[in-house]
């Protein structure tokens, strides 16, 4: 089903040693409304959605996990040369000691990533308000680590997906203009 580009769909670059702000970019890969949930959430949504919207739901899933693969890189060049102390004083201790500097889904609080993050009511509108409702977060949580950080080269990045998921929202609400359109035709429900 997918194909495989060795390469991030947008640049990442990184002016400094970070663990801060990577702590705070771990929301993004694994907090409830990060990059993972989201992909996991459209892709399992697919298969209860009309068939006039699912190839929405499969290309902005599969794009979600390739935003996945951009915080990760953030967050590995943002901790790859971080000492310790460093990594304890950005709130990282406890991380670093289950985990050193491998990546793990939690969220910036260090919580686990868990499957309730994942939204699936069975109802298309439903879930579609759901997933813009997700983007719209997602979105925010964006700027704000944006607002946080002093990095323009990583500032650069963040922006490409904050845009991302503006435009993840407007797709989700084109379909959900589509789906009422069809359930006043009688056509589902």
């Amino acid at each position: 089903m997918w194909v495989y580009e060795k390469k991030l769909q947008y640049p990442v670059k990184v002016s400094t040693c970070n663990p801060m702000l990577a702590k705070f970019l771990i929301e993004q890969y694994g907090g409830a409304d990060g990059e993972l949930a989201a992909a996991l959430r459209y892709l399992n949504q697919r298969y209860t959605i009309p068939d006039k919207v699912v190839g929405l739901l499969t290309d902005i899933g599969t794009e979600e996990f390739a935003h996945l693969e951009m915080i990760a890189t953030m967050i590995y060049k943002l901790t790859k040369d971080a000492t310790s102390d460093q990594m304890k004083e950005a709130g990282l201790g406890a991380h670093y000691a289950n985990h050193d500097r491998a990546l793990f889904y939690q969220n910036a609080a260090g919580v686990p990533w868990t499957a309730s993050y994942i939204a699936a009511k069975g109802d298309p509108i439903a879930d579609l308000y759901e997933d813009i409702a997700a983007e719209e977060k997602a979105r925010a949580t964006y700027q704000w680590i944006i607002d946080l950080s002093d990095d323009p080269d990583l500032n650069d990045s963040l922006a490409f997906l904050r845009e991302r998921e503006i435009v993840h929202s407007q797709r989700f609400r084109e379909a959900v203009e589509i789906l009422k359109e069809e359930r006043d035709k009688k056509k589902f429900y």
